[in-house]
């Protein structure tokens, strides 16, 4: 007995020590360092609550970068969560070549958090690029993409909506779920598939829902690569997400102390929404069991 847990304790030790390493203390050190006046060069310098003062009372950089923040992830969640659906009850029907399709909507998901797929962005988006060149055939003007405040943001919103493929997924595994004989009884009593999804598919849909939502949620305010690789935060800073924000101040001006207080100041608004999130639930997410008028 005690040689097998020793040796799933040896299993285990390289995902304990990893996590310990590379997680727990960078993310404890971060917060000692939103403490403290740290350039990389020199030793931290403990200054109190003063990295924080100056971001909430004289730092407009921040607000504006936290407006637009906010504004991307309220925007591309929904939307991407809303397509990713739509998506997998498509191919949840047995058609011709299915799987093929199911591939073939999932690969985004894995090459669109790439560096290379946001050069690609870039020069799709660019003025004389392929969606410009599309547009064109059609008599319509060249759009300035990147030019325009507006634009980059929702170009930036594009690219993440075009990573849907692993909430397509789990959709589509729980659309698969579903109890068949719920639909021929719904046929039965003359529900249409509207009605269908909207009291059956839907309701039964939450949890996973709800899990997707989490999910995005988190790593939509972590967005790093599409913002960075195709405007630089620009024009007029109106793509300068948070994570932007932190890797300049962090690896362009040495600004580690400040930079780990802007690092906590998001963990604190990504646990705030998620634990309303989690409140929320009790209202509209339904699992297996729950007896509710």
């Amino acid at each position: 007995m005690k040689g097998n847990r020793a040796l799933g304790l040896a299993y285990l030790a390289p995902y304990i020590i990893g996590l310990l390493v590379f997680t727990a203390v960078p993310f404890l050190a971060s917060l000692y360092l939103s403490f403290t006046k740290y350039d990389l060069l020199s030793a931290p310098k403990w200054i109190g609550f003063d990295n924080f003062e100056k971001l909430f009372t004289r730092d407009r950089t921040f607000w504006k970068s936290l407006n637009v923040t906010l504004l991307y992830v309220f925007i591309t969640v929904p939307l991407k969560l809303a397509f990713a659906l739509f998506i997998a009850a498509i191919l949840n029907y047995k058609l011709r070549f299915i799987k093929f399709f199911r591939t073939a909507f999932y690969v985004p998901s894995i090459l669109g958090g790439s560096i290379a797929i946001a050069v690609l962005w870039r020069y799709m988006f660019a003025t004389e690029g392929l969606v410009n060149m599309a547009l064109a055939t059609l008599g319509i003007s060249p759009v300035d993409w990147f030019g325009d405040p507006g634009n980059a943001l929702f170009t930036i919103t594009l690219l993440r909506c075009w990573q849907f493929g692993s909430a397509m997924v789990i959709f589509l595994a729980a659309l698969q779920s579903i109890d068949k004989s719920l639909y021929e009884a719904a046929a039965i009593d003359g529900a249409g598939r509207i009605r269908t999804f909207v009291f059956i598919t839907l309701p039964l849909l939450t949890p996973v829902i709800f899990f997707n939502l989490i999910m995005q949620m988190v790593q939509a305010f972590q967005e790093f690569n599409g913002p960075y690789i195709i405007t630089q935060g620009g024009p007029l800073k109106s793509t300068y997400l948070l994570p932007l924000y932190i890797y300049d101040e962090a690896f362009k001006k040495f600004h580690m102390g400040y930079a780990s207080a802007i690092a906590w100041v998001l963990f604190v608004i990504i646990m705030a929404l998620t634990l309303i999130a989690f409140w929320s639930s009790k209202k509209w997410v339904y699992y297996a069991g729950d007896k509710r008028s």
